[in-house]
């Protein structure tokens, strides 16, 4: 990271695979918060969901051909390097000091974000920034509202029309040899075809 910048945008997720949404989330979170960067990162074991249908160097492959000709965004394999469960606060430990970090998430996230492990330090180390997700009221959890209340933060909104793309259904259209035109990023549909990924469902 540059020294000389101290805005920086984080989008953790499983990406498997990644798809439209989500560039399109980090471009709308890296204009409307005026950050100096965005990194996706790619969770190695992600302890909230089951199998995944491609492997960590895969999915991380995928998400490095998705940003690759788009300015301010990057790729970071910090959490498939590091061993066990990925928790996002053990991430945020990580980081390097004296930046300020928007953790960006969907509303769908948002919804569950008090399960997760450590969810009331990841509030008091990073801002949040949330953008709507189809089908999910962008509504605060009461015990985070107050929590950042308590802090004098807010959550930020990012201005981002919803749009109805999902991994689960990409992931389906695939197994099934259906049409996924204007789900995906090219390269990434090239990867996918190339590969023979998620030809088969995921357990």
């Amino acid at each position: 990271m540059d020294l000389k910048k101290t805005r920086y945008g984080l989008l953790g997720g499983s990406f498997d695979p990644v798809h439209l949404a989500h560039i399109e989330l980090a471009r709308a979170a890296l204009q409307h918060l005026e950050l100096d960067g965005v990194t996706l990162i790619p969770a190695g074991r992600p302890w909230q969901r089951g199998s995944l249908g491609a492997s960590p160097t895969q999915r991380l492959e995928m998400l490095q051909l998705a940003v690759q000709d788009i300015p301010g965004l990057m790729v970071s394999a910090l959490e498939i390097e590091r061993e066990g469960p990925t928790y996002t606060i053990d991430t945020l430990r990580q980081l390097p000091s004296g930046k300020t970090y928007f953790w960006i998430l969907g509303a769908d996230q948002l919804e569950n974000f008090c399960t997760w492990h450590e969810w009331q330090e990841i509030a008091r180390r990073v801002a949040l920034a949330v953008a709507a997700r189809p089908g999910t009221i962008l509504e605060t959890p009461s015990a985070l509202k107050a929590l950042l209340e308590a802090q004098g933060k807010t959550l930020h909104v990012i201005p981002m029309p919803p749009m109805d793309l999902s991994a689960t259904e990409i992931r389906r259209r695939l197994a099934a040899g259906e049409n996924v035109d204007g789900m995906l990023p090219p390269a990434v549909a090239q990867y996918i075809q190339r590969y023979g990924l998620y030809r088969h469902p995921a357990a």
